[in-house]
């Protein structure tokens, strides 16, 4: 089996390289290895293995973003098999499918190789876009969003403290951020919600470094779990995203979740967008967007 690591060096605000650099000392089986230069590059990488005629273990070595452009690139290959070590600020892929702890730990996989097949959701507005964890409108992807883009953030990963940003800008967002008007579309059915603060497509529980959003999410059922926070007042908000560590905030009434192979949603106005916690752009308003699970699937190390 050939392994391949891909890694991003500017992953964990540059921890990643540094982490690989002491991680690749250790491993003592024959390897490839490449540093990602672009966004989008991991996923060239990726699909540039599918015609390589044998089976490729893909470690992606970074976080949710690097992880999740890998496997658009090796999606829908039946010889391709996604595994990480996580080297990121959020690292909720490794949560859900897995992760390799050090290199014996791969070895052992090369050696008795076991994988499943993973869904990947995906939606189109513009462009095409895939994620494998989630993808959300409103107040979490705005959160994110700024999060990115903080120096703040950049500053705390220093010393491991990236989290505080988040907290930070739940804050900061909590004062300023207008709630709007969805409308989604499940099957044969149509549910608007009024004052809604945000709504999260999961194909897995976790998203924003470990808060558990969607705790009945599977990623192998060929379902998307749509949650919706709405009529709720800000402090009471607080409360509830104290709670969606542990997936107690589901007990609210102003959490509504469902689950289906596709939902279509309209929000009244523009909002920020994230897939796997990285920039979609904004949600158009009043044009309905469909989120589905894809017909490619990947391979993930079980």
């Amino acid at each position: 089996m050939k392994t391949v690591f891909i890694i991003n060096p500017t992953a964990g605000n540059g921890r990643a390289l540094k982490q690989w650099r002491g991680f690749e000392k250790t491993i003592q089986f024959p390897f490839e290895h490449m540093l990602t230069e672009f966004p989008g590059h991991a996923t060239a990488i990726a699909a540039a293995y599918k015609n390589d005629g044998q089976q490729v273990l893909l470690i992606g070595f970074g976080g949710d973003g690097t992880l999740r452009e890998i496997v658009v690139g090796a999606a829908g290959a039946k010889e391709l098999i996604i595994g990480s070590v996580a080297a990121g600020s959020g690292n909720d892929f490794a949560r859900a499918y897995g992760t390799f702890k050090d290199a014996h730990a791969i070895e052992q996989f090369r050696e008795t190789p076991r994988f499943k097949s993973q869904d990947l959701g995906e939606f189109a507005n513009g462009q095409n876009y895939q994620f494998v964890s989630s993808s959300g409108i409103g107040f979490d992807a705005e959160i994110t969003i700024a999060v990115n883009q903080s120096s703040l953030k950049k500053k705390l990963n220093q010393f491991g403290l990236g989290k505080i940003a988040y907290y930070l800008y739940v804050i900061k967002t909590l004062a300023k951020f207008e709630t709007f008007t969805l409308t989604v579309q499940s099957g044969d059915e149509t549910v608007v919600y009024q004052d809604v603060w945000l709504a999260t497509v999961s194909n897995q529980p976790y998203f924003g470094g470990g808060m558990k959003i969607s705790p009945a999410s599977y990623t192998d059922d060929g379902l998307l779990e749509l949650t919706v926070v709405h009529q709720i007042s800000r402090l009471k908000l607080l409360l509830v995203f104290g709670t969606v560590f542990s997936g107690a905030h589901t007990r609210f009434k102003e959490v509504s979740q469902m689950s289906n192979s596709e939902f279509r949603l309209s929000s009244d106005k523009s909002v920020f967008r994230h897939v796997d916690g990285d920039d979609a752009g904004k949600s158009p308003q009043n044009e309905m967007v469909v989120y589905a699970v894809s017909p490619h699937n990947w391979l993930s190390i079980n």
